[in-house]
């Protein structure tokens, strides 16, 4: 039977992002496969790009008529319904670690025997996922930060949505803009500097001029909260959410007046108990990416998608990542047993229900 995939036209809101790009495409295509891709106003990559690496067009959201053998292939969650789901879906499900609306998710797949192949949990035999946006996420994070304490230093307006970039050179001109109408340069802390999101904070706070202080475990595991924190402007939390982390910060560690004003926090999970940044409780969005915290004086960006902001860098990056286990999912190898990896998680939370 050909492998059909289906790459699907997101709903959420701001999200240009492709988990597929028609070169990655083109190689599917050059394997056998078909790839269906529905047309969207707002993907980064135009109809046209998709249809001349030999793709089918198709109209939006038509993927629920699709063969009950395609993949269909998105990033972000899929339309608010209740219809049972017979797919297999290749997407962020935010579905497994008790997450709001996770139930019902897993209960739509569970009545419509479909499957999740969940991306977040593709991982190689260590356990390591092999596809992740984390480079871009803490890229922007830290620029939305950075742009956040500027506006307040000169503002007590809200601070303003924030639509994508074409590319990182327009975002980072404006940026380097910003940096010139400061006094002085903010004192920049980066948690969780060694991973993935971590070393795309650092790096574009070295792209403006900045060279930001970087925390990793050693500096961070006798626990919090940690009373040096409050020796810097911005902070950019990038740490993994470990079972019993501390919180980092608290009213009483940051003091009356505390200089600290703004914080990233681009692990972004508040619904988890052990986020270290318990300072606010929701998501916030790019339409208002950054709130008013719990404590007086300091604010959040808490946006849960933030690579959308550089969609062509990021979905490069993140398909070209992807795009190696997509051959072996197509020509039904799995060698490294990432897909097999992906079901167990699937089966896994379906039985919990």
């Amino acid at each position: 039977m050909q492998t059909i995939f289906w790459l699907r036209d997101e709903v959420k809101q701001g999200e240009r992002r492709a988990a597929l790009t028609p070169t990655g495409a083109s190689a599917l295509i050059q394997t056998g496969a078909v790839v269906m891709v529905e047309k969207s106003s707002t993907r980064i990559f135009a109809d046209a790009e998709y249809l001349a690496a030999g793709c089918e067009l198709v109209e939006g959201h038509s993927w629920v008529t699709a063969p009950n053998y395609a993949y269909i292939l998105g990033l972000k969650e899929l339309s608010e319904d209740d219809f049972p789901l017979q797919h297999k879906h290749i997407y962020f499900a935010h579905a497994y670690k008790g997450q709001d609306e996770a139930q019902q998710v897993l209960a739509r797949f569970d009545q419509g025997k479909g499957e999740i192949l969940d991306l977040e949990f593709l991982q190689d035999i260590n356990g390591r996922r092999v596809c992740a946006f984390g480079y871009w996420a803490g890229y922007v994070g830290a620029a939305i930060g950075f742009a956040g304490y500027c506006h307040r230093l000169n503002s007590d307006s809200t601070f303003p949505a924030v639509n994508s970039y074409p590319n990182r050179d327009v975002y980072l001109t404006e940026l380097k803009q910003l940096m010139t109408q400061l006094p002085q340069k903010p004192n920049a802390l980066v948690i969780g500097a060694y991973g993935r999101s971590g070393r795309g904070a650092v790096d574009l706070f070295a792209d403006i001029g900045i060279e930001a202080v970087q925390w990793d475990i050693n500096e961070t595991k006798a626990g919090g909260p940690f009373t040096d924190i409050n020796n810097f402007d911005i902070l950019v939390n990038c740490a993994y959410l470990a079972p019993g982390t501390a919180p980092f910060i608290t009213p009483e560690s940051l003091g009356a007046s505390p200089r600290l004003s703004m914080v990233s926090d681009v692990s972004c999970d508040p619904n988890n108990p052990d986020n270290p940044i318990r300072i606010y409780a929701a998501c916030t969005k790019l339409t208002q990416p950054i709130v008013q915290s719990q404590i007086a004086g300091i604010e959040v960006q808490a946006v849960d998608h933030l690579p959308t902001v550089l969609p062509k860098e990021s979905s490069e990056d993140f398909a070209e990542q992807l795009l190696p286990h997509l051959l072996t999912l197509s020509d039904d190898s799995d060698p490294d047993g990432v897909w097999l990896r992906a079901n167990g998680f699937f089966n896994t939370a379906i039985s919990a229900l």
